[in-house]
């Protein structure tokens, strides 16, 4: 669900300070979003640069702008409409160019973004997280900085030892140059941060006193093979007795006449530590995985006259969609689907807080508007007007088979008749939970329905109907529908699958950016 913005929010945005004497950084934006593109760069003015940018949001812009090679950086969006990240960074890569490329998006799950740092991309990070974009892109200008350095570096030797010398004495990686017996001919200044060693002291020893004691004499250099670029991590050992956990590169130069081996040598630390950050999130996403799952009915409620059935489908590890069936204060059965804002974890936790207070306020009330406004009252607090939730309500009468509802601002509930024709559309009776203020008053309910044999209710979310493709047409509504007039003798829980498996064939090979939420009541 797409977070409800304000004009006052938009200019907050779009108006900070403008300093003098600021660093330029030339930021080419790959987003869909006017309003998300000027979020970023506002970030980036307040990390003190002057900001050049241009935004694009298809391909052939994108290789345009690479074609004319005068950006520092490049931020994208993970999945837009016609475009996304890894096709992106193929066309990035395709170029020749080496600049940071950090995907920034709204939403995506931390195996998606690990592979996608495996596939070439620098960084990535969230929109409802900034807070690091500003150092990351400080952090890989520096790292870009050094990898341009170290082309150089090697192309240089070629024409001077002289030139490849100076190069490498301003390397923030340690670089070691030996000879072909393994003894160590030149060191870099940046040996003395990583190690401890003075450069000149390092000078006619073998690498064996950089590695740890556990380590068998030799191991390293026998790494460096038969000259072909090997890259492997290992711990090193400082002057201090202290470790450190590197990364070491070795390849072969010829100086002059000279066969040289070289080591570069780079300090991991830092990344084994995001490492083990992104294992820990995506244990952390598994719990809460497994304890959401427990959180959605466990069977459909059997209600002589009905077949009821429903599923949730969640776009992230966790999702912020719901269904549920409720055992009403009056004997009568609540079914519901509700919607919380956003992705990830803390849409997750409100969405077993928004269940626990229907829950609760369906002990001791029957009508679908008086169990919306007093749930409202409770979550208004937490939500802090940050986040809110639709919902759909329904009442169910067996006896009588009187259908009542009530909506907090949740997308239209249908009702069809036994020929496919829409009976009913049962539209939002109030704001979403967390936006109805007590001065707009209670909820209030659309008129009761009498359900006749043959009709079918469908409730949904909004990921079904807004499931898009890579060109940007929609899933939409129609289709839903089609899909139950299409199978009138088709169980209920057949068909709400249905529904969604149609939906996600749709997006392929798009992701799914949604959650998927589907509950349908056969009435025989």
């Amino acid at each position: 669900m797409t977070p409800i913005r304000d004009g006052r929010e938009i200019a907050s945005v779009v108006s900070p300070a403008s300093p003098l004497e600021r660093p330029r950084l030339r930021a080419l934006i790959v987003e869909d979003s006017e309003f998300d593109a000027l979020v970023l760069v506002n970030h980036l003015r307040q990390g003190g640069w002057k900001v050049e940018h241009k935004r694009v949001a298809d391909a052939t812009s994108f290789v345009q702008e690479l074609a004319e090679g005068r950006w520092d950086i490049v931020l994208c969006d993970h999945f837009m409409p016609g475009f996304s990240a890894p096709e992106a960074l193929r066309l990035y890569q395709q170029s020749g160019q080496d600049m940071p490329f950090i995907i920034v998006s709204g939403g995506i799950e931390e195996g998606v973004a690990v592979e996608a740092m495996k596939s070439g991309a620098h960084d990535f990070m969230t929109k409802g997280a900034p807070g690091r974009l500003v150092p990351a892109i400080q952090r890989e200008l520096r790292e870009a900085q050094v990898r341009a350095a170290r082309r150089t570096a090697e192309d240089s030797l070629r024409r001077s030892e002289l030139r490849y010398r100076s190069v490498w004495e301003n390397s923030t990686d340690a670089v070691l140059l030996m000879d072909l017996d393994g003894a160590i001919r030149f060191a870099n200044p940046a040996v003395t941060r990583l190690f401890g060693w003075e450069p000149d002291a390092l000078t006619g020893r073998p690498m064996d006193v950089l590695q740890v004691p556990a380590v068998p004499a030799g191991t390293w250099w026998a790494a460096a093979g038969d000259g072909n670029r090997k890259v492997f991590e290992t711990r090193a050992m400082r002057t201090d007795g202290s470790e450190v956990e590197v990364e070491i590169a070795f390849t072969r130069m010829t100086m002059g006449s000279q066969l040289w081996v070289v080591a570069f040598v780079r300090d991991i630390t830092e990344r084994r530590r995001q490492e083990a950050e992104i294992r820990k999130s995506r244990a952390e996403f598994a719990a809460a995985r497994e304890i959401q799952s427990r959180l959605f009915p466990k069977a459909s409620p059997v209600l002589e006259g009905f077949d009821i059935a429903g599923v949730s489908h969640a776009a992230d590890a966790t999702g912020g969609d719901l269904f549920d069936f409720l055992s009403l204060a009056d004997g009568s059965t609540g079914v519901l689907v509700a919607d919380v804002s956003g992705h990830g974890i803390g849409p997750a936790l409100l969405m077993a807080e928004t269940r626990f207070c229907l829950r609760m306020n369906a002990r001791d009330h029957s009508g679908p508007a008086e169990i919306l406004t007093h749930a409202n009252r409770l979550l208004a607090e937490d939500l802090g007007g940050n986040r809110y939730v639709t919902v759909s309500f329904v009442r169910l009468d067996p006896a009588t088979r009187e259908l009542r509802h009530a909506s907090a601002g949740h997308p239209a509930t249908w009702v069809l008749d036994r020929s496919g024709a829409v009976k009913a559309r049962l539209q939002r009776t109030g704001l979403p939970l967390g936006r109805q203020t007590p001065v707009r008053g209670p909820y209030t309910e659309n008129p009761a329905l009498r359900l006749s044999p043959g009709d079918v209710v469908v409730l949904l979310t909004d990921g079904i109907d807004e499931a898009m493709r890579a060109d940007g047409s929609l899933f939409g509504i129609d289709r839903a529908l089609d899909l139950v007039r299409s199978r009138p003798e088709l169980p209920a829980a057949e068909l709400v699958e249905l529904i969604c498996r149609e939906a996600r064939s749709f997006t392929e090979p798009e992701p799914q950016t949604d959650d998927f939420t589907v509950v349908v009541i056969r009435v025989l």
